[in-house]
């Protein structure tokens, strides 16, 4: 008689990729035990996208993904698809809708893609133990044995897809990490990803009381440029640019924003200068931002003339502030609200192919715990998507 605590396959971790590895190994016969720390799986899933889930993007390619190994997501991407996952959306019945740039949500709520995973794990014969604490692993008879609230449990292939470090609160720690050490794994140093920015001194007491003002913004750091909405807030900048950005941007470093994307600023002025020249600049820059950042501005920038009191040099000067505002941030809000984390396991140790450890037989690493960081807007659950299921096909 089976040992009911032997299985072919444990998953640590019921998140996005831990799910999708469970159910494509329950579909070939594989018996497999998904433990999950959490009173219940898919927590990120559920309020992601604001409780919309941003399942996918249709755009997917390996370039809105960030690793020191460009070159290994590229495998699994190609293999699993955004319309793959589509079709099981569809399967189920969900329905969806675009919001821009390919980002697919829930018409109705994220809980749906969590119950479809649950639904099509339960199929594939997927046992989902929640609220399982795992205490020691250890390599025990060709395979792993892995002391938890459980019991003894023994399996032959071990998936760690317990994600990264951002949002504490919702259980997220370095567990997955702890265990690649232990098993001799090299890991990239870790840091907070797609996270608001912070600012201190006089760029919070100049703009901190402008919160709730958002702007489509051009922002670049080093070669990468990001071109959407940014939002001041009472501690910093957020919005979609800024925590595009953000997983570029390196500490000290001032962001290079242009408030008037797609726009010469020069022409922009000089054109007010010819239509409305008694005009006060406050009033023409309101005609392409906000009224209260068109006025703090001002404020800091310039001062209150009518337009024709300006001459050229001044409004070149005003014109290259506006080109690349003058900001430097002094930080992040750290993976208190990082939606995830840069870095994680060295990929260079990890097969593109099967998501196996190249160093420790049977083991497997899936998701974001992995150095694989994708973009804002749908590209990280499709990662953990194309991981979980070539990990899932391999074990």
């Amino acid at each position: 008689m089976t040992d009911p605590l032997a299985f072919d396959v444990i998953i640590i971790g019921g998140g996005a990729a831990g799910m999708m590895c469970a159910l494509t190994a329950g579909q070939r016969g594989r018996r497999v035990l998904l433990i999950e720390h959490a009173n219940r799986v898919g927590k990120k899933i559920l309020m992601s996208g604001g409780g919309r889930c941003n399942f996918t993007n249709t755009g997917t390619t390996p370039a809105n993904f960030l690793s020191a190994n460009p070159h290994f997501c590229k495998s699994a991407l190609a293999r699993y698809r955004p319309a793959d996952f589509i079709g099981m959306v569809d399967a189920h019945g969900i329905a969806y809708h675009e919001k821009e740039l390919g980002q697919l949500f829930c018409d109705d709520s994220s809980k749906q893609i969590v119950a479809m995973l649950v639904a099509e794990c339960a199929t594939a014969g997927v046992r989902i133990e929640t609220g399982c604490t795992v205490g020691s692993i250890t390599p025990h008879d060709g395979g792993f044995q892995v002391e938890s609230t459980l019991g003894r449990l023994h399996a032959n292939a071990l998936v760690v897809a317990t994600g990264g470090l951002s949002i504490p609160a919702m259980g997220a720690s370095g567990f997955g990490y702890d265990i690649a050490r232990q098993f001799g794994h090299r890991l990239l140093p870790t840091r907070a990803g797609l996270v608001p920015l912070t600012l201190t001194g006089s760029y919070l007491e100049h703009y901190g009381q402008l919160s709730g003002v958002s702007l489509p913004i051009s922002v670049r750091a080093g070669r990468q440029r990001f071109d959407n909405a940014m939002l001041i807030t009472h501690r910093g900048l957020s919005g979609p640019a800024i925590l595009q950005i953000s997983s570029y941007w390196q500490p000290g470093d001032p962001l290079q924003i242009d408030l008037l994307p797609g726009q010469d600023a020069l022409e922009f002025l000089l054109t007010g200068q010819r239509e409305r020249p008694a005009a006060e600049l406050r009033s023409w820059l309101t005609e392409r931002l906000p009224k209260r950042f068109a006025q703090r501005f001002c404020e800091i920038h310039a001062d209150e003339r009518p337009l024709r009191q300006y001459n050229k040099p001044e409004l070149v000067a005003i014109a290259a502030k506006l080109k690349e505002w003058p900001i430097v941030p002094s930080g992040t809000e750290g993976y208190r609200t990082a939606e995830v984390t840069l870095g994680g396991v060295d990929t260079l140790e990890v097969s593109s192919t099967t998501m196996e450890s190249r160093l420790v037989p049977g083991l497997y690493f899936v998701g974001e715990v992995l150095d694989v960081t994708g973009h804002l807007g749908g590209y990280n659950f499709q990662w953990a998507w194309a991981s979980g299921r070539a990990a899932g096909l391999a074990v």
